[in-house]
């Protein structure tokens, strides 16, 4: 059975954090089993639906862990080339802990060269560092010796989910990742793309997408929900928009998927 998540709107400073952990706190009691936060460091433009993140994700996850109990939180995405693998992989495993073994550590590559150009990384090499952190990230949880003892190693698994549609993310997601999540595709097109990730190679990797609901009749992004289940998604993640309406299109859209 496909698992449905939410993308909490994390995209203005003036926004109360008290109402992430209302929409977390909600989304546990509906049944959502993970919620997602996005990253950006320094982007080009302001804070809002395309430059979400206005909150640290891994610092808002230990403030929502600590209100919550069953959901799941993970990072969609962050952007790990503009980052130490080391510091990632430390705040990660201490997350992990402190949260009872609730965290998903979401990466991508990142897509934004004004922003790399602002934090002084270099965008072109984005692919080749993320590659080479997520091998020091997996060596860090899973025991491998990187030249000091590195503490608190996760007891249970933590997941690495890799984000991404392009090749060379389908590539990361088969050779790095546990979970795999896409973005913008339809059933046909969310089968392609995992067709092309299984070819390169054979570990296990749990599959699913994210959709927008911001707008308009919510029939049309419920009927795509299920096209996707349909399709092989594992895991369907949702952003419902700004967050004065968040609760009331979370709440509707879960009804409406669950009853059909």
């Amino acid at each position: 059975m496909v698992e449905l998540q939410v993308v909490l709107p994390d995209e203005s400073a003036s926004m109360p954090p008290e109402r992430l952990v209302e929409l977390a706190i909600a989304a546990e009691e509906l049944g959502y089993g993970t919620a997602w936060l996005p990253d950006h460091l320094l982007p080009p433009g302001d804070f809002g639906p395309t430059y979400g993140g206005v909150y640290e994700p891994l610092v808002t996850i230990g403030y929502l862990a600590a209100r919550t109990t069953r959901i799941r939180f993970g990072t969609s995405v962050l952007v790990l080339p503009m980052r130490s693998p080391y510091v990632v992989a430390k705040q990660a495993a201490t997350l992990h802990r402190l949260s009872g073994e609730r965290l998903v550590l979401g990466v991508g590559a990142g897509w934004a060269a004004a922003e790399f150009a602002a934090v002084g990384a270099v965008f072109e090499e984005r692919g080749r560092r993320t590659d080479e952190s997520l091998a020091i990230i997996r060596d860090l949880f899973e025991g491998r010796d990187r030249g000091g003892v590195f503490e608190p190693r996760p007891r249970a698994p933590l997941p690495i989910m890799v984000g991404g549609t392009t090749v060379p993310a389908l590539r990361r997601a088969a050779r790095f990742g546990d979970e795999w999540q896409g973005l913008g595709l339809d059933g046909a097109g969310f089968a392609a793309a995992v067709a092309k990730l299984r070819s390169y190679g054979d570990r296990p990797v749990k599959v699913g997408t994210r959709l927008d609901w911001s707008a308009g009749d919510p029939e049309p992004v419920v009927a795509m929900a299920h096209q996707l289940a349909a399709a092989g998604a594992e895991t369907v993640a949702v952003s419902f928009g700004d967050e004065r309406d968040a609760l009331e299109r979370m709440t509707r859209f879960h009804g409406l998927f669950t009853a059909g």
